[in-house]
Parts: C-alpha cells; structure tokens; sequence
C-alpha cells in the first residue's frame, strides 16, 4: 500500500513533469530526495511546492522546477566526481549524488548554511560529499584537481574564467548568467581539445551568488 509521503512524492513529479521536466533520471532523484528534509522548519509545509523557500543568512532554497533544468543541463552520470558552488540547504548537493555522483565537492560561503547542509545530508552521504565553507567564485576556495561537471547553484554577472580550469576533458559547467530579472540557463561544454563551447538556454530564476566568505552572521 502506498504511504502518504509516497503519495505526495510522486504528485510533485507529477506536477514537475506538467512544467516541462521530462528527463527520467533528474525527476526520479526529485522523487527519492524528500525536499522537507532539507526546507526550513516554518516552510516545511510547502516544501513539495515548485516554489522557492526562504533560508538562513538570507539565502534562498531554489525553485525545484529551476533545479530541474539545471540538472537536466548538467547531465551528471555515475561515477564523476562534481564541484557544487552555492551549497544553500544541501538538497541539490543530495540530489547530485542520488544521480550516481561518485563524489560532491561543494562550497559556501555562510558556515551556518554550510553546517546546516552537513547536518542534514543522509549519514551513506557524507562519505561520498565534502561541503567547504568558502568563496566558490575566487581560484583559492576549490581544490587542485579536475571534475567532469561543474554547477553553479545562483547567478552570475559573468562566469569566472578560472573556472574553466577545473574542467576535466569532457566536462560541463552549468548556471545561469545575467541578472536575477533577466538571467538565462548556460551551459559550457568543455571539448577534448580543450575548446569552449557556450549554450545559452532558456530564462531560469535564481538568486545571485555573491563573491566572498561570510563566516560571521
């Protein structure tokens, strides 16, 4: 016999998929992942809503139709290993890994947020997650090392040039650029001979992801 929470997870796919989500794999680590886990307490209650959620340190807990799109854009596979810029609540950061991440480096900027986040992640999680407090947009908050898909969970004015640095052969950055009003879906698609390929997609709201470390509220 289905269970209410089984119920009210599948009429949230249910209600996605009415938005335009299509692809499989993004809406079935949408349904495994219980949004109310990560929302906070006050919100709870709204948590299976397309909406965004307000959280701590003034910050915000994205749209799940927005997080779609940019999953979907991502394209993440299992086994790559994932840098995550904007941890907010952790629920992208479970999703990631629900989509078979073999690990998550994620970076932000409030160490409340950043605690919170640790908190909240499954204990089967947290070996395979690293949450760093830290200004994901300068070169000296993100390892040395190479990863297969980037995100970039706000908007920029401008996507940081050193990002591209840390894309592996192959690798994918996604985000959105522009203005809170008028920001729009990019996809940066790094070639095996190291050439850029730039994507603009469509309009996606998201708040904006603000350069510097914030560790005292």
């Amino acid at each position: 016999m289905a269970t209410d929470g089984s119920i009210e997870a599948a009429a949230f796919v249910m209600a996605l998929r009415g938005r335009g989500v299509r692809d499989t794999d993004t809406l079935r680590a949408l349904e495994r992942v219980p949004r109310e886990r990560f929302a906070p307490g006050a919100h709870r209650d709204l948590a299976r809503r397309d909406l965004a959620l307000p959280l701590p340190c003034g910050q915000t807990m994205t749209a799940p139709s927005a997080i779609a799109a940019m999953l979907t854009a991502l394209g993440a596979r299992p086994g790559m290993r994932l840098l995550e810029i904007g941890t907010g609540s952790g629920y992208v950061t479970t999703l990631l890994l629900r989509l078979g991440a073999a690990h998550v480096h994620s970076v932000e900027r409030y160490a409340l947020l950043a605690e919170d986040a640790r908190v909240a992640l499954l204990p089967e999680d947290r070996v395979r997650a690293t949450i760093a407090v830290g200004d994901g947009l300068d070169v000296g908050s993100v390892p040395e090392e190479r990863f297969d898909r980037i995100l970039l969970n706000g908007t920029v004015a401008a996507l940081p040039p050193h990002l591209f640095g840390f894309l592996a052969p192959g690798g994918r950055l996604v985000g959105a650029l522009g203005s809170v009003e008028t920001a729009r879906l990019v996809v940066l698609a790094m070639g095996a001979d190291g050439v850029v390929q730039e994507r603009i997609g469509g309009g996606l709201r998201l708040a904006p992801l603000t350069p510097g470390c914030a560790r005292v509220l």
